[in-house]
């Protein structure tokens, strides 16, 4: 005797109705995932593309640094000495700072402030920003203090600095403090260029 089955979908006898199919993936996660990936890839990417395209400059001073010998023969003969002639290469950007009076502005809450003056040149051939924020005052003791904002009546303006143009502002920071270096930094992760405080 043959036994019939019945139609997919139908009851078996014996068992009920089969379990229902299992419901299709839906893609929109894989959509979700795929676009958080390329977000984090394209932030490595630039990160990679900064790091090469940097000339290795010294970050405190803004100077690049020299080139190492051409060949070998150069390296074994004796020490080159610098020709006097070649004029010294700029920096990109050049800061000069000095301990300056904190003139108080209207906006400052009457607590104790210290003020450097600092007069930043662009010695590149690409306009700069300039910015209160792109600045951090180190004192003596190694702490850092950001700008405070408005609380100098001399702060320096927020501009776009040509090739060649220079701009001179005051830089202050909270609390009482003996300041040592000012670092600018190209933008909030740009390079950074610092100076000691005269």
């Amino acid at each position: 005797m043959s036994q019939q089955f019945q139609p997919p979908g139908q009851p078996q006898p014996g068992y009920g109705y089969p379990p229902p199919p299992a419901p299709k993936k839906s893609s929109a996660g894989k959509i979700v995932g795929f676009s958080c990936l390329g977000v984090v890839g394209v932030v490595v990417l630039l990160g990679v593309v900064g790091a090469v395209v940097g000339d290795g400059g010294d970050p405190a001073t803004g100077a690049a640094k020299p080139a190492a010998a051409a060949s070998g023969d150069a390296a074994k003969g004796s020490e080159a000495k610098p020709d006097s002639a070649a004029p010294e290469k700029k920096a990109a950007v050049s800061v000069v700072a000095k301990k300056a009076e904190f003139k108080e502005s209207v906006i400052a809450d009457g607590s104790a402030y210290t003020s450097v003056a600092v007069t930043i040149t662009n010695n590149s051939s690409k306009p700069i920003n300039v910015n209160p924020l792109y600045f951090t005052i180190t004192d003596t003791a190694g702490t850092k203090h950001v700008a405070e904002l408005a609380a100098d009546e001399n702060q320096i303006a927020t501009v776009e600095l040509a090739p060649g143009e220079n701009i001179t502002g005051s830089i202050t920071g909270k609390g009482g403090f003996n300041p040592k270096t000012v670092t600018y930094t190209d933008g909030l992760i740009g390079k950074s260029v610092r100076a000691d405080v005269s």
